[in-house]
């Protein structure tokens, strides 16, 4: 039995779910899981659909029969293998809570992904990453190599194939260029006090105005920094009495779980960009199951 899902994109009608409902039972699929929204303001409709299939065709015969059920719909659509990996490359700078969550995460199964390098502007975690068995990438950027260096970045990305950049605290500013390139393919995570606490301490700054509630975004890259569709936020609430580095380590931990969790929803094809933002569809049920405990 095998498990995939596709993934629909049109404009609203009528009689779309239950064409594609129609093609996948004549094709001796059964639906496990379905998830869709209509935009009343876009008209635009998304749908995600999972489904189990045994004896019927596989995944190219079932893309190329399902082109007549779209057409008179016009739909942009995409079915995928649900125990395919996505490859993924993860960046960092110095700040390393959000690539050991992830390895983490990865090591255990929950956060079933193939990460096919880590790329750095430092050597701080050259040795965590080597000891997963993963390839690691020391790619120094100044003003002056800033085009080398990011070519060198699209390099590795050609070379391993990667689908999905994750940028875990990676604390480089991506070329215009870049974001276009990779549109939709890459995510960065920030703290939520953007555009109200820029700079390099946030956090401080946070505290030192009596912030009530720390919060982190993880978002898509687009050439306007930190303004891209967002996937995933959450936030932790923070007292009087707690201190600056208390902050500090509040926002990590939300940081991380947030990151993650757009992570987990991009590699499942539950994030449609819808303009400037998203529809994110909730989880499949199972889909949060890691191989083993820890």
């Amino acid at each position: 039995m095998s498990t995939y899902a596709l993934t629909v994109t049109c404009q609203s009608t009528r009689g779309i779910v239950a064409a594609i409902a129609n093609y996948l039972a004549d094709n001796d699929c059964n639906i496990t899981d379905s998830a869709q929204f209509d935009d009343k303001e876009t008209g635009q409709f998304f749908m995600r659909v999972s489904f189990e299939t045994g004896s019927g065709p596989d995944l190219q015969a079932m893309s190329e029969g399902f082109a007549k059920t779209a057409e008179p719909f016009d739909m942009t659509f995409q079915f995928h293998d649900e125990a395919e990996k996505m490859k993924v490359i993860i960046m960092v700078s110095r700040f390393g809570h959000c690539l050991n969550d992830l390895l983490y995460r990865w090591r255990i199964g929950a956060l079933p992904i193939d990460i096919v390098a880590v790329i750095s502007n430092h050597m701080d975690y050259q040795k965590v990453v080597v000891n997963n068995d993963i390839p690691f990438h020391c790619i120094k950027v100044t003003k002056e190599n800033k085009p080398e260096a990011e070519a060198r970045i699209m390099a590795v990305v050609e070379e391993t194939d990667a689908e999905l950049i994750v940028l875990a605290r990676y604390m480089q500013i991506l070329s215009d260029q870049m974001c276009q390139k990779m549109s939709g393919r890459i995510i960065n995570i920030h703290h939520s006090f953007l555009p109200s606490f820029k700079g390099a301490n946030p956090y401080k700054q946070a505290f030192q105005r009596g912030v009530k509630l720390i919060g982190a975004t993880s978002h898509y890259v687009t050439a306007d920094l930190d303004e891209g569709p967002i996937i995933e936020q959450d936030i932790v609430r923070v007292t009087h009495a707690q201190s600056a580095n208390d902050y500090v380590s509040l926002g990590r931990d939300v940081e991380s779980q947030v990151l993650a969790r757009a992570i987990h929803a991009h590699i499942h094809r539950r994030v449609f960009l819808n303009g400037a933002k998203t529809v994110v569809f909730p989880a499949s049920p199972n889909s949060y199951a890691s191989e083993r405990m820890g």
